[in-house]
């Protein structure tokens, strides 16, 4: 058995790409897609097609509305290979707008039934900060599933938790990138490594959290580096994996036990944590990693967002 059918034993694994022609290869149960991913594949001969007929029939309608229709087509496209969920993002520079986010995250909804597509196969994927929890209370409120990204802290996890989000992505690679920044010379990458791996331990925290205190938000492990760090994190609900990184695992016939165990973890004895707002923003304030990974990553996705019109400007 090679790793990536053991993996499926303790995980569902979701493929993180937005080039869905590899996703046949894989057979992941679900995909997640954000701007970069997109922007990332319609550069891509295959893709240049489906780009220019979509905007060529939307052409008059506004950049922000042809952009989420381009969004749409290809979650639908995915979903024809999948059997499962799509993730699908709202605007970046939305993410300290609730009520804006809402509206954007309604529109994709729409825009997915109007092609015949259930509202349970499509999470909308907001970032993590306060303003975008809220819009996820509000949308799950109303049955729209979403998928709170961006996350790099215990108290934006603590705080989706509340909200009742359907899922949150904790970003691992992007944690280990900064410890490693910050680490310099003094970086030791055997010993931190697998299990030690910053970004893992991130993940167990909030993994064994939910389990033990009973909350149903679903964890899926995201932003990886290094097949090491998947492995770690076996038994988590969810892993989106680039396919890359699918491809070493499937490649690979090295043992994978389950590292993460729901079981086990209701018998911690672990402190409940919750926040107000006040609380979540100070928690996430002390937290250095966390905030400027927030930051530069709403930055890097708005900043494809705004590449992604300039294509479809010229298309």
């Amino acid at each position: 058995m090679n790793q990536l059918d053991a993996l499926r034993q303790f995980t569902t694994v979701v493929a993180d790409t937005g080039d869905f022609k590899q996703l046949a290869q894989f057979q992941p149960q679900d995909a997640t897609t954000n701007p970069s991913l997109i922007l990332k594949a319609v550069q891509k001969p295959d893709y240049a097609p489906l780009l220019q007929a979509t905007v060529a029939r939307w052409k008059d309608r506004p950049m922000d509305e042809i952009i989420d229709r381009l969004l749409v087509r290809f979650g639908r496209e995915i979903l024809s290979l999948i059997p499962g969920r799509v993730s699908t993002e709202v605007d970046a520079r939305l993410s300290f707008d609730t009520s804006a986010t809402v509206s954007r995250a309604e529109r994709l909804i729409e825009l997915y039934q109007a092609e015949g597509i259930h509202i349970d196969r499509v999470l909308i994927k907001i970032a993590a900060t306060w303003e975008g929890i809220e819009a996820a209370r509000q949308l799950e409120s109303q049955g729209i599933h979403t998928n709170l990204t961006l996350l790099f802290s215990f108290s934006q996890a603590v705080a989706c938790g509340q909200a009742k989000v359907q899922l949150i992505s904790p970003f691992v690679g992007r944690i280990y990138d900064w410890y490693k920044k910050q680490a310099g010379a003094a970086w030791d990458e055997a010993a931190m490594a697998g299990a030690n791996d910053p970004g893992v331990r991130s993940v167990r925290r909030i993994f064994e959290h939910y389990k033990r205190f009973g909350i149903a938000t679903e964890v899926m492990g995201a932003s990886f580096r290094n097949v090491g760090q998947i492995v770690a994190l076996a038994g988590c609900d969810l892993l989106t994996i680039a396919p890359e990184l699918l491809a070493q695992l499937a490649q690979s016939e090295a043992p994978v036990a389950r590292a993460l165990d729901a079981q086990a973890a209701r018998a911690l004895d672990l402190p409940f944590v919750q926040y107000d707002e006040a609380a979540f923003r100070y928690a996430l304030n002390e937290d250095a990693m966390a905030t400027e990974k927030l930051a530069e990553g709403i930055r890097a996705f708005a900043a494809d967002t705004v590449r992604l019109e300039q294509l479809i400007q010229a298309a």
